[in-house]
């Protein structure tokens, strides 16, 4: 009573007919070809979850993998933030980055003395006298290191204070790690010149 009348054409045939007839007259009209049906649009967009080749598969993700960590190495030499690692990224590690850059550290040439007071006590007998001097001398330079960062993240929040409001958590910690890095060995790589304070 209510139902669809059984000879009734489904509105798809109807759709195809029409196609049909307008291809056979050469005129097309609309989209020119019929709705596709929704099983053959699921079915298109399906992919497998184990590829057929996977040796492409992989050699595909290995390009795709090389490709991105040459973009990183790049922005490491530029400071491109785009590709930047998460650790790097962000305007108040950019502040970081060159307002430590731009400042003398005694923290850079820490590794350097400590190298030289290694080689020095192979040569130097243990129980001289020189050697207590320069056992005495490393300790002032270690010392003189940690008052030099302690200022510098005194100052360097303050200034982030200033410029951003609240300091994101980690940053002052990021930039006094960075001050004890031999400048040419930084990542990424220093951006200003000695003396060239970020505004």
């Amino acid at each position: 009573m209510f139902g669809r009348k059984k000879e009734a054409p489904a509105a798809q045939n109807v759709v195809d007919q029409q196609a049909a007839e307008a291809a056979a007259r050469g005129t097309v009209t609309g989209k020119g070809a019929p709705t596709p049906k929704r099983s053959a649009q699921e079915a298109a967009r399906k992919r497998p979850l184990v590829p057929e080749d996977r040796k492409a598969s992989k050699a595909a993700e290995r390009a795709a993998v090389t490709e991105q960590r040459l973009k990183m190495r790049q922005a490491m030499d530029s400071g491109d933030e785009k590709f930047l690692p998460v650790r790097d990224k962000g305007p108040q590690k950019r502040f970081t980055r060159d307002y430590v850059d731009a400042r003398f550290s005694l923290g850079e040439y820490l590794m350097f003395g400590a190298l030289l007071f290694v080689v020095i006590s192979l040569l130097v007998p243990a129980s001289s006298q020189q050697m207590i001097y320069v056992l005495g001398a490393f300790w002032v330079m270690f010392l003189a290191v940690f008052v030099d960062v302690f200022i510098l993240s005194r100052k360097l929040k303050k200034r982030l204070s200033e410029k951003f409001g609240e300091v994101e958590r980690g940053t002052v910690w990021y930039g006094s790690m960075r001050s004890l890095q031999f400048r040419r060995l930084r990542l990424p790589k220093p951006q200003v010149s000695r003396g060239e304070f970020p505004a």
